[in-house]
């Protein structure tokens, strides 16, 4: 088995997380929602890998909160994640942050082709990878589409109450 160790970072802003969208190198799978983040360069600490990779997939400086959790995800082998014929384990840390600085915009050249706010009301509109209902989990939710649910129910509670 392969491991892959990585990081990711979870910024939350006025009930958007920021996502970016992961485009497998091979061309016949389809594009997955994520977070910020990825694999760790040889000498880099983790947390200082979702710091590179948050600026370099979505134009923002951020600083990191604490961390919310680490997760094993595990892959047959040639899923596109690995040109490797072994199974794959992708270990994934996962902090917690905030924007600090910058402006939104794509990668450039990079495994993401897209970065944006999305409401957390609208999760499960996503195709998305395994990595958001992980983190939906570390967060105490069944998974991302109970979060998504959960965020609607509480969207609807405070418009009644406006009402």
């Amino acid at each position: 088995m392969e491991t892959r160790p990585a990081a990711y970072a979870v910024i939350i802003e006025q009930g958007k997380l920021l996502m970016t969208r992961w485009v497998p190198e091979d061309r016949a799978q389809s594009p997955l929602w994520s977070l910020p983040g990825g694999g760790m360069e040889p000498g880099e600490q983790a947390d200082e890998t979702a710091l590179r990779e948050t600026l370099e997939e979505t134009g923002y400086s951020v600083a990191i909160e604490d961390i919310l959790g680490v997760h094993a995800g595990h892959f047959p082998a040639r899923n596109g994640l690995s040109d490797s014929t072994l199974p794959f384990c992708a270990l994934r840390i996962v902090y917690r942050a905030h924007v600090v600085t910058g402006e939104l915009r794509a990668e450039e050249n990079g495994s993401s082709d897209s970065a944006c706010w999305v409401p957390i009301a609208e999760l499960d509109t996503l195709r998305y990878g395994t990595l958001i209902d992980e983190v939906a989990s570390m967060m105490g939710f069944q998974n991302a589409a109970a979060w998504s649910r959960e965020y609607q129910e509480f969207l609807a509670d405070e418009n009644a109450r406006k009402i």
